[in-house]
């Protein structure tokens, strides 16, 4: 069994919703043009519609003998392209959105994803949205989700970098004093029927995630990347923070993940393969090899009967 808890789903309408921060951009063009440029600009294949992406990624699954993953729309307002790809492939994929709790109408937004839309897991990057995890809008946003069994928050903490807008040449005014993992701690505390995910081990906020999630039960860790923050604390080794995480959390709330984004380049399989040592090296019983690698995220998120 193994499930990929952390792939975004680079459709049409993020390409749309990025061009439209570069000064050339024409306003009111076309949108699949638009994202067929940037693509070009890139080198990376233009998804189509959110269907024929969908497949795409069907497919790429079952070349890598990889069960279910969850598709992030990765840039607000894109539950409805997520959507259909779970539409598309029920039993494949599970949905999460990205949603800015600034935004007027975010929490309707949530509880629209997550009734009609069938979507999954809310993500907040409150670096980049510049909403502190512990404002009021945040929380209301919680308590939609709070309301759904089978919904999940993920929350982006500690360094935060997008590697298409950085290719792009858009600037990113990140504020990284606010992806504080321990605002996760008190936020899950007040929601401890609610499962937060905590992706990249904290993205170099390791200790602090780590004193979250060991105060609150309901979060877990995804593991997803090349956890690149590691180069930040000299002497860490992947493999090293793997025991760790594990000595702290288990291997109950720890979810795999890659971060796989965009095509040609697919699914990231050298990730996995990364892990998968790392797994080994840590001793990782079978059993709890298994849950790491495809179970938790079974547990959390049933697929449809």
């Amino acid at each position: 069994m193994l499930n990929d808890a952390h792939c975004h789903f680079f459709s049409t309408q993020l390409f749309s919703t990025l061009a439209k921060g570069r000064p050339e951009q024409t306003p009111g063009g076309d949108t699949a043009a638009t994202a067929d440029a940037l693509c070009k600009e890139l080198q990376w294949d233009p998804p189509g519609t959110p269907q024929e992406l969908a497949d795409r990624w069907a497919a790429e699954l079952d070349r890598h003998a990889v069960g279910r993953a969850a598709l992030i729309a990765s840039v607000p307002n894109d539950e409805a392209s997520v959507a259909a790809a779970v539409q598309r492939h029920p039993r494949r994929f599970v949905g999460f959105f990205m949603v800015n709790p600034g935004a007027p109408d975010a929490t309707d937004r949530v509880a629209h994803a997550l009734t009609e839309l069938g979507l999954r897991g809310v993500c907040l990057f409150p670096a980049m949205h510049h909403v502190p995890l512990d404002d009021d809008r945040v929380r209301r946003i919680v308590d939609v989700t709070s309301r759904m069994p089978g919904a999940a928050v993920f929350v982006h903490c500690g360094v935060l970098t997008v590697g298409v807008r950085r290719r792009l040449g858009l600037a990113s005014h990140f504020d990284l004093r606010l992806g504080d993992p321990l605002r996760v701690a008190r936020l899950a505390l007040e929601f401890p029927e609610v499962p937060f995910i905590i992706p990249h081990f904290g993205a170099g906020l390791f200790r602090e995630t780590l004193m979250a999630a060991d105060v609150a039960h309901n979060i877990h860790l995804d593991t997803s990347s090349s956890n690149g923050w590691i180069r930040y604390a000299p002497g860490l080794t992947f493999d090293t923070v793997l025991q760790t995480a594990l000595g702290v959390v288990g291997a109950r709330r720890l979810l795999f993940g890659t971060d796989s984004s965009f095509f040609p380049r697919g699914w990231q399989r050298a990730v996995y393969e990364q892990q998968k040592q790392a797994a080994v090296s840590a001793g990782l019983s079978p059993s709890d090899e298994a849950l790491v690698f495809g179970g938790n995220f079974d547990r959390l998120f049933k697929p449809p009967a």
